[in-house]
């Protein structure tokens, strides 16, 4: 990824001013345009023969019309504020596409796009699972709006994300799954990207974990860590946070990108799926409560509010934040921004200063 431009004291050129605040990226390229070339370039031309033309979304201008939210649902005038903030949010994310896209035709790959699309066929819902967002209580919901379950309460960590109760958009047919793109209210939720990447670290590699330790932890260890011991080396446990950051903006990394810091605009591709509701981590619980409302939840269904799991631990704040970024050196820090600089532009969010 490019990370030679920087971070500015105005917005991009052109876009709306709502919800703006602070310095945001100015980058001369098309950032867009990298993600489209990236994705069409991970299939190779043999792949591309191969495909039957109805595998391919051929000649799709970008971004696609911005539809109305079907409000019939929502009862009391409660909603307003909230109402007015996601249509904001909508504008803006449709506003970027419009200026950053790139205006030719894209031949890009359907399967790929949803392949972190949740589907929930009773109310008609699609969800982009964004780890590190409240994605494990937003599957519970989903759990329960299908009938899998009394209670999102109920449902344990491993249910969640071991059990084979809910469907990805991928699983469909294509026929299928542009006719879900096309009917069923598509949602995401996002959060403060740097925010987001701390709490995956805390998450994954400051508690005991079987899977990232001897996967991401010896590798990042091994290459990162000089004089290691050889315990460390042994079990990858320890790792610290400016090693974690080193393994991330490593274009040469001893180990592939996971999905809990995964840029969103590669897991859920906002510009080129249109999606209907863009919830916040900041402002979950009302977002969610509005949302129930919109694809009409039952009334006794509430998202909930609890940890999935480590639920003695502080929750990771904006100062929580702060405290690991003192970890690192203000090079350091602008990489990391420049990384996720995408997610920061297409949601709106302030870039913390360097």
């Amino acid at each position: 990824m490019q990370r030679r431009a920087a971070w500015s004291g105005s917005s991009p050129p052109d876009l709306s001013k709502h919800e703006m605040g602070g310095r945001h990226w100015q980058g001369k390229a098309d950032p867009f345009g990298v993600v489209a070339a990236s994705l069409v370039s991970q299939l190779s031309d043999q792949q591309k023969m191969s495909e039957s033309p109805l595998s391919w979304l051929r000649g799709v201008y970008l971004p696609p019309a911005l539809h109305p939210l079907n409000k019939t649902l929502v009862k009391g005038g409660k909603w307003k504020d909230v109402d007015s903030t996601q249509e904001k949010r909508r504008s803006f994310l449709r506003d970027f596409c419009k200026k950053y896209n790139s205006r030719k035709k894209l031949q890009t790959h359907l399967v790929h796009l949803v392949s972190r699309i949740y589907v929930e066929d009773r109310h008609k819902v699609l969800y982009c699972e964004v780890p590190k967002a409240g994605c494990s209580n937003w599957k519970r919901v989903l759990m329960v709006l299908n009938g899998f379950a009394a209670s999102a309460h109920n449902i344990s960590h491993d249910d969640v994300h071991y059990g084979k109760h809910l469907r990805k958009l991928d699983s469909y047919d294509l026929k299928e799954i542009y006719t879900r793109l096309n009917t069923y209210t598509k949602a995401i939720f996002v959060r403060d990207p740097v925010e987001r990447l701390v709490s995956a670290f805390r998450d994954k590699f400051e508690h005991p974990n079987s899977y990232y330790h001897p996967v991401f932890g010896k590798a990042i260890i091994k290459k990162y860590r000089h004089n290691a011991n050889e315990e460390a080396l042994k079990t990858g446990s320890g790792v610290k946070f400016k090693e974690f950051v080193q393994y991330l903006l490593d274009s040469h990394r001893p180990i592939g990108m996971d999905i809990h810091w995964e840029q969103v605009s590669k897991l859920c591709y906002p510009c080129l799926i249109n999606y209907d509701f863009i919830g916040k981590f900041e402002t979950l619980e009302e977002d969610a409560s509005y949302f129930l409302q919109l694809v009409g939840a039952p009334a006794e269904l509430k998202f909930p509010k609890f940890k999935d799991r480590h639920s003695s631990d502080e929750r990771t704040s904006a100062e929580v934040v702060r405290q690991y970024l003192k970890e690192l050196s203000k090079e350091e820090r602008q990489l990391i921004y420049d990384f996720y600089y995408l997610d920061y532009l297409m949601f709106n969010y302030t870039s913390p200063i360097v």
